[in-house]
């Protein structure tokens, strides 16, 4: 695995001190990443995402485990002797060099000769579709553009992995998306591998090709994009990527990778998370929690399911491209995601369907939040 992987961290924790002793910010983290991948790293604020990233470009020293870049032992080289680039949260661009320069400069540091370092950097600001930007300093350029520049420079010296840590986040919302889209097709168009720190999960998604999802230090999952969303293996996964409704019942019957679970006197048909994890922890008679997605429930549908409540809206919000209604059933208040026809809905009373791949087992004896 270590030698395939152009990033291996096997058992990696960063301790920090406090004045309330040792505290974990990286907790026994192993993960592997493959050549020409988009890996993500997400999670909230303090989930060690960033000091994960911090540690494979050398920026920080794990107490315990290991790095490896390129399948070399790398744990406690400096940053200048990896060969990845960073690119931080505030791009880190030098403000008295103009554009040209800074792109230029990881080359320039390198000793590569100057007769061969003018068209690549010429090249750079085509790619990035920057070639009017070059005699400008930085403080003339809006966070878009330095944006392109900061990628600009890090690729230009081909790192053979590219870090970057919230890299958008400064931007607003539509140029954010314009340069999400951007990153991914560079990533694509040049094979190279990015692994990306981000709290936003909508990005993650969009971005990436495998997940790890992050939460007080440890990794609660890694997945692709749909793996991750539609077979959590924690309810913190389930609760922090998108929406979803929770319902706590009992286990009736358990089988290889579905359970029936009794909720409120209904028998609900469900598929187990991934890895067959619930299945190794969950017994009859258990209790445990299921999650269904709103846009998973369909409404008054002709075609049989396995699941299905009847109950009456009890308010409906209007969100753009679809309607998001509250339904109050006797398994509980269900969110319900439909596409907006540009009618009304007038019809109060109705009844749901879902299937039992659409409802999944979490977790057992773990409270919803």
């Amino acid at each position: 695995m270590k030698a395939k992987s152009v990033v291996y961290l096997e058992s990696v924790s960063k301790i920090y001190p406090s004045a309330k002793g040792e505290v974990y910010a990286v907790r026994d983290v192993t993960i592997d990443v493959q050549p020409g991948e988009f890996y993500s790293l997400l999670g909230s604020s303090g989930s060690g995402k960033t000091t994960t990233l911090r540690m494979i470009g050398g920026f920080e020293i794990p107490e315990y485990g290991q790095v490896y870049i390129g399948g070399e032992a790398v744990t406690t080289l400096p940053p200048y002797r990896r060969n990845v680039h960073t690119v931080f949260q505030n791009y880190a661009l030098f403000p008295h060099m103009i554009v040209a320069e800074n792109i230029a400069y990881p080359l320039t540091i390198a000793k590569v000769p100057r007769a061969e370092i003018a068209p690549q950097v010429e090249a750079s600001l085509k790619m990035f579709q920057i070639q009017d930007l070059g005699d400008r300093k930085p403080s003339q350029l809006s966070g878009g553009q330095q944006q392109r520049v900061a990628l600009a420079r890090a690729l230009i010296s081909r790192p053979k992995v590219l870090l970057l840590d919230e890299p958008l986040s400064a931007l607003d919302a539509k140029i954010r998306e314009e340069v999400r889209q951007e990153l991914r097709e560079l990533q694509r168009q040049l094979n190279l591998t990015f692994i990306y720190v981000t709290h936003d999960q909508e990005e993650a998604l969009a971005l990436s090709d495998r997940i790890a999802v992050m939460h007080k230090g440890k990794v609660e999952q890694i997945g692709t994009p749909k793996e991750v969303y539609n077979r959590p293996a924690s309810l913190f996964v389930a609760q922090f990527i998108g929406k979803a409704n929770f319902l706590q019942g009992t286990v009736q019957q358990i089988g290889k990778e579905r359970a029936i679970v009794e909720v409120n006197n209904q028998q609900i048909k469900a598929v187990l998370s991934t890895n067959g994890i619930a299945h190794q922890k969950i017994q009859p008679n258990q209790t445990v929690t299921l999650m269904i997605r709103p846009e998973r429930i369909r409404i008054n549908r002709h075609t049989p399911a396995d699941n299905q409540v009847n109950g009456s809206i009890e308010s409906v919000t209007y969100i753009g491209q679809s309607l998001q209604l509250q339904v109050k059933t006797n398994l509980g208040m269900l969110m319900v995601t439909e596409l907006y026809d540009g009618g009304d809905r007038s019809d109060r009373n109705l009844t749901l369907f879902w299937s039992a791949e659409d409802c999944v087992v979490i977790e057992a004896n773990e409270e919803v939040v």
